[in-house]
């Protein structure tokens, strides 16, 4: 499923939901108006937050593991902040050859996704 903040953030609908193909619609998706609480409340129950930053020190390979993990993605240029950085696990990035730090917010989460599910397949 997908956690986005109430305010701040496009509606799921338009070009968005044209450009996801179709993902919109078979993603459940909650909307909150507080992206720490939702942390908090997920970590409740046994999740595992991992935040993206291309400025972290471990890889995002070296901070998965198989258990429940949410993704933690900022905005586009200021990155996840700080209040939200606070309430994850641990910080990640996406290692990138040629002093590249980071990579837009859609190609990032592509990655992290593919390498979240990876981490969490049975050897």
């Amino acid at each position: 499923g997908i956690v986005v903040q109430d305010r701040h953030s496009p509606a799921l609908a338009g070009a968005l939901a044209k450009a996801a193909a179709g993902a919109t619609e078979r993603l459940p998706c909650a909307r909150v108006t507080n992206l720490s609480r939702a942390l908090e409340k997920l970590a409740d129950l046994g999740w595992r937050a991992v935040g993206l930053d291309g400025s972290a020190e471990l890889t995002l390979e070296q901070a998965l593991d198989s258990r429940p993990t949410v993704l933690v993605m900022g905005s586009e240029g200021d990155g996840v902040r700080r209040l939200v950085a606070e309430h994850c696990d641990v910080m990640a990035k996406i290692p990138m050859p040629g002093g590249f730090e980071s990579l837009n917010v859609s190609n990032a989460a592509a990655i992290a996704l593919y390498e979240t599910a990876r981490a969490q397949r049975p050897a």
